[in-house]
């Protein structure tokens, strides 16, 4: 069956028409699209009017070097995986290859059938990941972009976000089709337009995954409580960093011009998962996972009954992890806003999913300046460059510490700081 996507397009070039027949033939077989040239100023043509997923090129041809074609194509195509047949290994070769073809791999002569065959559906894997990374990430600044605008009404907010879905649907059509990716991709924008925001949802999201183990809910429940968990502040997207930093750290200073677009963050949510999951019910228990039992939440006022269970469920574990206290007194501030602030069968599924295994840790953002020996880094430090300085768990001491303040003095670090309490 033949399982390549369209897109598995293959141009080979070689002076050599047996060979291209055989291989061209080779990979016909598999599925592949095959276009072949026996002259590399013909692949340059090709290249500049389709686009391809691999190019395989012999080195030795008249009129142009495969390292001279390569070449080419890597200013034509970057993300072409390029592939070279060369019976000369030696170390010019090579550093040539990478110098100025940017080689994704070598096949030496003979080459083996099943070599050929898993060289091209590596470079044919790798040409997709680039491909839909390019896109996420332009989709990512876009959508960062389209939301520092959040003056605008919820009409005009969710025809843009529409708009973006449309677009989103037409160039990554397997990305909607996969549920657990489309979640992924959800978290992925929360994380980058605000690393806090991103690390406390992953620790509702495991203790929402743990209610979920119990059989005081229904399968549809589950689902509902799972992906509401995943979502519940995406709306806070809309909201200005400059408000967020000041609820997370300073709420005392919040204006009333904050606390209101605070108070939509579950309205705007609500219309943000519609895009991700249809279901009715997840929309709702993300509206209300701020109300409260006692009917003084937000933005509906609803009390009692009227809160969705699902909601219910979620607002102790979004609460737990944002009082940001040791763990010890979360759990104390849960028990004790039982039947006011939440719902005391919803307490109780807490503490009975959680009691007999180990709660997410608290984080809590601090400023380089903040950082102590004995902390551990519940995000992985980087340099302006990517590189990983200090991996994500480990323990800072002093050594650590002037290892990041020395870095620093050379190259801003300008992310976030997030330390486990």
């Amino acid at each position: 069956m033949n399982t390549h996507k369209p897109d598995a397009a293959i141009l080979l070039v070689d002076d050599d028409g047996d060979i291209l027949e055989t291989l061209g033939a080779q990979l016909a077989c598999e599925g592949y699209s095959v276009t072949t040239c026996l002259d590399p100023e013909e692949a340059i043509v090709a290249i500049r009017q389709r686009e391809f997923a691999v190019i395989i090129t012999d080195q030795n041809m008249p009129k142009m070097t495969g390292l001279e074609l390569l070449a080419q194509v890597r200013d034509i195509q970057p993300n072409t995986s390029r592939v070279l047949i060369t019976g000369l290994f030696g170390l010019d070769t090579l550093i040539g290859a990478i110098n100025e073809g940017e080689i994704f791999r070598f096949l030496a002569k003979p080459w083996t059938r099943l070599e050929m065959l898993a060289t091209v559906g590596n470079a044919v894997h790798r040409y997709r990941i680039l491909g839909d990374n390019d896109r996420l990430r332009a989709e990512t600044l876009a959508l960062n972009e389209d939301l520092e605008e959040a003056n605008a009404t919820l009409r005009a907010h969710v025809a843009q976000l529409t708009v973006q879905k449309e677009q989103l649907d037409e160039s990554h059509h397997a990305l909607t089709e996969n549920f657990e990716h489309s979640l992924g991709l959800c978290h992925r924008i929360i994380n980058t337009f605000y690393p806090l925001l991103g690390t406390r949802t992953k620790a509702v999201v495991e203790i929402c995954r743990r209610m979920t183990e119990s059989n005081d809910l229904s399968a549809e429940e589950k689902h509902v409580l799972m992906t509401s968990a995943w979502l519940h502040d995406i709306g806070l997207v809309g909201v200005k960093r400059e408000a967020l930093h000041k609820l997370f750290h300073h709420p005392a200073d919040c204006t009333e011009e904050d606390w209101a677009m605070i108070h939509q963050h579950p309205g705007y949510g609500q219309t943000l998962a519609s895009f991700v999951d249809r279901l009715t019910t997840v929309g709702a228990t993300i509206r209300g996972h701020h109300e409260r039992y006692d009917g003084k939440g937000y933005p509906d006022g609803l009390a009692g009954e009227a809160i969705p269970w699902t909601a219910q469920c979620l607002a102790v574990a979004v609460a737990f992890v944002e009082t940001g206290l040791p763990k010890t007194h979360a759990s104390e501030f849960i028990v004790q806003q039982s039947g006011i602030a939440f719902h005391p069968d919803a307490v109780r599924l807490f503490f009975k999913a959680t009691q007999a295994q180990t709660l997410p840790r608290q984080i809590r953002e601090l400023t380089l300046g903040e950082l102590e020996p004995g902390m551990s880094l519940a995000k992985g430090i980087y340099s302006p460059a990517g590189l990983l300085l200090i991996p994500e768990g480990q323990a800072l001491t002093t050594a650590t510490l002037a290892k990041i303040r020395n870095h620093n003095m050379l190259a801003h670090v300008t992310q976030r700081l997030l330390v486990y309490s």
